[in-house]
């Protein structure tokens, strides 16, 4: 018989073990992008962005060769407007050193990930950061590939390699996970304003507090 314990699982995303890089939600890069729509991408990647931000929760941000591609999305910089965004000229992040030294001042094992595009800059990231020992999360739905092969077949590649694939609502509501919890009321908002939040998680919050 199994003598479980009301603990959470190892593999479950916290405050303390993660990191999230965001890598060239650029507009010229967008202009590539057929998987998924400007709009919603955006939306994506701004609550993930709150997300990282409510939870106090390392960031590395990145863009390649900004003087072509264009700044960072406004939704990055407004929240996290003090941040040094490593700009580059490789595609992979991970033959940039300043990146690469980024990452790793963060302290963390546990990087998720989220850019454009799936099939180069995030793919390329996120095998390079397996082998040199992180654990991968690939937010899905915060990334965009030029087709949808280049999209899934990367994907695949990726999940076949190690790498754990997520959604931003997970993240978000992964590092939350008790609503009677501090950042309730955080991750609440965000989920009004990014995720269509289903509207009743701070008013059961209080009611189980009292």
């Amino acid at each position: 018989m199994v003598n479980a314990t009301a603990t959470p699982s190892d593999q479950l995303l916290t405050q303390q073990n993660c990191a999230i890089t965001l890598i060239d939600h650029q507009p010229e890069m967008v202009l590539g992008v057929n998987t998924i729509e400007t709009g919603a991408l955006r939306n994506n990647v701004a609550g993930l962005a709150k997300t990282a931000e409510a939870y106090d929760i390392p960031v590395v941000l990145s863009s390649i060769t900004k003087e072509y591609n264009g700044p960072l999305f406004d939704e990055i910089r407004e929240t996290f407007p003090n941040e040094e965004v490593i700009d580059r000229t490789t595609m992979n992040s991970w033959e940039d050193e300043a990146y690469v030294e980024a990452v790793e001042a963060t302290g963390r094992d546990r990087l998720v990930m989220a850019g454009l595009w799936t099939e180069v800059c995030v793919c390329f990231a996120a095998l390079s950061a397996m082998e040199a020992g992180y654990d991968v999360y690939v937010v899905a739905d915060a990334c965009g590939g030029r087709t949808t092969a280049d999209h899934e077949y990367s994907m695949q590649r990726m999940v076949e390699a190690g790498v754990t694939p997520v959604t931003w609502a997970q993240v978000l509501y992964e590092l939350q996970r008790d609503w009677a919890a501090d950042g309730a009321e955080d991750a609440h908002q965000i989920s009004i304003d990014h995720a269509g939040d289903f509207g009743m998680a701070v008013e059961f919050a209080d009611f189980q507090t009292k």
